[in-house]
Parts: C-alpha cells; structure tokens; sequence
C-alpha cells in the first residue's frame, strides 16, 4: 500500500515580479558609453567666429579643423602647429590624401591678410579644397 507524504500542489507558484537587475545592468553601460564620448564630441579651443547667414552644409564624420587663434598661432584640430611643419601634419592627419577638405575657421580679430597667408600655405602643400567655417546668423524674414 503506497501513501503520500507530501500534499502540496506539484505545480510550480507563479512570480509576477519583474526582475530589473539587467535593465539596470543595460542603463549603467549606456551611462559609462555616454560619458566617455561626450568629451570625445567637443572642441576645446575657444575662437570667436563671424555669422553667416548661407545654409549650413552636411558635416564630414571626421572633419579636419585648421585654427587660426588670435596671436596669429596655427591649431591643427586640438593639437598647435608651427607653420614650417602644417604640411607635413596635414598629411599625418589625412593620411596622404590631398583631396581631404580642409575646415579653416579664424578669430573675427585675425586681419585678413594674415588669413590668406594661412590658405596660401594650405595651397602651396597641395590642400586645395579649404571650406570657411562661421557661425550661422538667423536670417531676416
């Protein structure tokens, strides 16, 4: 003669509970994602540009920016570049490629000779293609 010792149910209880422990896990490594790019997206060099009132062009993924600060001193990206080695580190930096479109943005205090300079050097290294950066200035109605 068999007996049972156990009267519980055999089936198992149902949990309700949503379990957060992985979304938590997902939201602390987009956090940490975010938080190293962001510093990663900004320029540190301040330089006051002129407004513009042309339509804003399509961005390249990784535009090379030529700096022309006040004191007349050159900056490659964020990186100071003496003017006897521009070529040499625009070449580093776009990989030998003079078809590379170069981002000159000057200071409004930067005289306009001292700025034709610059795109003359850019010219005489073989960067033809030299686009003029501004700020862009809301247009009239």
């Amino acid at each position: 003669m068999s007996a049972k010792l156990n009267h519980a149910s055999d089936d198992l209880d149902q949990n309700h509970e949503i379990n957060v422990t992985p979304f938590i896990d997902v939201i602390l490594v987009l956090l940490i994602i975010f938080m190293v790019a962001a510093p990663l997206a900004t320029v540190d060099i301040a330089v006051d540009l002129p407004a513009s009132t042309s339509q804003p062009q399509p961005r390249p993924d990784k535009p090379l920016y030529l700096t022309v600060k006040t004191d007349l001193s050159l900056a490659l990206g964020d990186n100071m570049v003496a003017r006897e080695t521009l070529g040499f580190t625009l070449d580093q930096a776009a990989s030998g490629n003079k078809e590379t479109r170069i981002f000159l943005r000057a200071d409004k205090a930067v005289p306009y000779g001292e700025l034709m300079e610059v795109m003359n050097l850019l010219r005489g290294t073989g960067y033809l293609k030299i686009a003029l950066v501004g700020l862009e200035k809301p247009s009239a109605p």
